[in-house]
């Protein structure tokens, strides 16, 4: 299959999408418990979201990276997904206007289970200011912590077990063309 070079692969619904963020308990609990983020939770920082698992399992090193040994599935608005990259700019750009934008898009090659680079990219999205207000206040539909599943996904990736029965079932996200230019995403076929 041929996969565009830059294309959304996520969880999603018509109504919502699936984003992974890993953090320390002591931010993870309280935010499963109240099902938004809530303190220690730092608005004041960018915060990152992935739809890729995969992505998310390279980062946090299936949840055992000091820090991010807890993984949530955060489920998202759509219309709260799209708004963050109607609003962006790509990381890549620099200069002032990255700073002051509300939200980073930067594009890392995707992983494969023993995280090597794939030759095809997956989406971060950096979430800062009047972002994070609305992630954390008008976005968030649900929040699950998928810990045990990210423990067992790596403890099978190194028993050399087949674990494609474990990952959630990504598939590419419907992106409106005006989307899609603005976040540098692939259109049509490689």
């Amino acid at each position: 299959m041929d996969i565009p070079h830059r294309q959304i692969r996520a969880v999603h619904t018509e109504q919502t999408i699936t984003v992974y963020q890993a953090y320390d308990p002591a931010i993870a609990t309280p935010a499963v418990a109240a099902q938004r983020f809530v303190a220690p939770f730092k608005r004041e920082r960018m915060t990152w979201i992935k739809p890729s698992f995969l992505w998310m399992m390279y980062r946090c090193g299936y949840a055992a990276k000091p820090g991010q040994t807890r993984v949530l599935a955060v489920e998202l608005r759509r219309d709260g997904f799209e708004w963050a990259l109607a609003n962006a700019t790509l990381s890549h750009q620099g200069g002032a206007g990255v700073r002051s934008a509300p939200v980073r898009v930067q594009w890392d090659p995707e992983r494969d289970v023993h995280h090597a680079a794939l030759p095809y990219r997956s989406i971060q999205v950096g979430l800062s200011g009047e972002a994070v207000r609305r992630y954390v206040e008008e976005w968030t539909v649900a929040i699950t912590d998928v810990t045990a599943l990210a423990r067992a996904t790596g403890e099978a990736v190194r028993a050399r077990q087949d674990v494609r029965a474990l990952l959630p079932a990504e598939r590419p996200y419907p992106l409106p063309e005006p989307l899609a230019a603005i976040v540098g995403a692939t259109v049509g076929a490689r």
